[in-house]
């Protein structure tokens, strides 16, 4: 199975990126059968949407690897930062290029520095999935003070959260297996 982890932030400085990186080393080794790539979509930026792009060779020359990528993946991990109060306009902006995800498995991060990680963008994360026609796994994962949970290369500061890491990267990939069978 192909899984893309997206990381939605277009900062420089993002800190969700901690995260996506993070998520794929794990998920590398404890699920190597899977192929896990990470697109961070503040190196791919796209312009405000004038097209859908219904195959890889519609899509620019500029973004058609990534184009490729899209369509090949079976699954998403999406990690979004939260912007007033939702998710990243460049996360909505990348998927909305492409045409619906139809049952493709889609996890679900939302972070923040706050104590609350981003709960409001993590509840439009769903919204979202669904509006893709794609499969949201129920067990979503919020990272509030993420700056304090991962430093900047993704390594994991702090020890007692890799069970809520495990929790969601088992229901996951439960699901997307049952839905890639």
């Amino acid at each position: 199975m192909n899984i893309e982890i997206v990381s939605g932030s277009a900062r420089q400085q993002s800190i969700t990126l901690r995260a996506a990186k993070y998520l794929q080393a794990h998920l590398q080794q404890a699920a190597p059968r899977h192929q896990t790539g990470l697109i961070d979509l503040k190196e791919h930026p796209l312009p405000f949407i004038d097209k859908v792009f219904s195959t890889p060779q519609q899509a620019p020359e500029e973004i058609r690897p990534l184009a490729e990528r899209m369509f090949a993946a079976d699954a998403f991990i999406l990690v979004t930062p939260e912007y007033n109060g939702t998710i990243a306009p460049s996360l909505t902006n990348w998927f909305n290029h492409f045409p619906k995800q139809l049952h493709k498995t889609f996890g679900l991060v939302a972070a923040s520095n706050g104590a609350l990680g981003g709960i409001r963008a993590a509840r439009d994360l769903q919204h979202f999935a669904l509006a893709l026609f794609g499969v949201p796994s129920a067990q979503m994962l919020v990272i509030g003070e993420v700056d304090k949970k991962f430093d900047p290369s993704g390594e994991l500061l702090a020890e007692t959260f890799q069970s809520r890491i495990d929790t969601f990267v088992a229901e996951f990939l439960w699901l997307a297996e049952k839905i890639h069978e």
